[in-house]
């Protein structure tokens, strides 16, 4: 039996080995394993979204235990995968988009890869060159805001690439987006579609995202430290701006970014842009 050929059964778990083959598939082009792939994306999307809509309710303690946490686990995998699959779901658009990225016809999106995929050879002189053109605009917002320039700038060029990786729209043209935020429904103004890997379940997934776009980088920066500064949801990393390791582990545990391991690439980003800066106060 094929992959392309599998019959999925609602009771079955999520299997992640199986949903990686049907990746491999939708590669070569078979139709039905880019629709059954996108049907198991959407049911993983389904399932997160169904988590956390039941972590975010009440627990009256009574009837909780470790065996009903189980059973409620087994009970979210089965709806989401009921739910997946539907005429006009999310699984079309995702399948659209697959089969986009396997024909050569097509023009693909702007790719937004940051910085961890570049060496280090390559991040220390692109760090500086950053760190020194977007200095001013730094310096700027932490008067304003308080969050310390080294922060913003570090975090700027962990999500750009140190600049080499920016996002952009379809036609080329930057974003302006130096820190990865995406638009979400209260945002009213420009836009970019991008593909970018997000995580689920710790596993890397790419997906088409909307981000925000802006008409300057000095835009970027303002609107980051009122993300930051403005959010309920970021009260404890910006309550903590005395500490790299501590701010970052704070975002990340806010739900800034999904990569799991984002805490210690953002602190050691932040690193490098102090070590830019020394480097060139100890020049001037």
């Amino acid at each position: 039996m094929t992959p392309s050929s599998m019959k999925r059964s609602p009771s079955l778990a999520f299997d992640v080995k199986a949903l990686g083959t049907l990746k491999l598939e939708a590669k070569r082009k078979d139709p039905a394993a880019i629709a059954q792939a996108a049907k198991e994306f959407e049911s993983l999307f389904m399932r997160e979204l169904i988590k956390s809509m039941r972590q975010a309710t009440m627990r009256s303690g009574l009837l909780d235990s470790q065996a009903g946490d189980v059973s409620a686990d087994l009970l979210d995998q089965q709806l989401a995968q009921a739910m997946s699959g539907r005429p006009g779901g999310l699984s079309e658009i995702i399948a659209r988009q697959l089969s986009k990225q396997v024909t050569s016809a097509e023009k693909p999106l702007a790719a937004y890869t940051p910085t961890q995929s570049l060496g280090v050879k390559t991040v220390a002189p692109k760090a500086a060159e950053f760190v020194s053109q977007h200095q001013q605009a730094a310096d700027k917002v932490s008067q304003d805001s308080g969050i310390p320039a080294p922060f913003m700038l570090g975090q700027a060029g962990l999500e750009s690439g140190w600049g080499q990786h920016e996002i952009r729209h379809k036609d080329g043209t930057s974003a302006f987006n130096l820190f990865g935020i995406k638009a979400d429904k209260g945002w009213k103004g420009k836009v970019a579609e991008v593909m970018t890997t997000e995580y689920i379940q710790n596993q890397a997934v790419k997906i088409v995202a909307r981000f925000r776009a802006y008409d300057s980088y000095a835009d970027s920066f303002k609107d980051y430290a009122k993300l930051i500064t403005g959010s309920a949801r970021y009260a404890q990393a910006a309550g903590n701006m005395h500490n790299a390791q501590t701010y970052a582990t704070h975002l990340q545990q806010a739900g800034y970014a999904t990569d799991p391991q984002y805490a210690h690439k953002l602190s050691r980003a932040i690193a490098m842009s102090m070590r830019t800066q020394n480097i060139k106060g100890k020049a001037t």
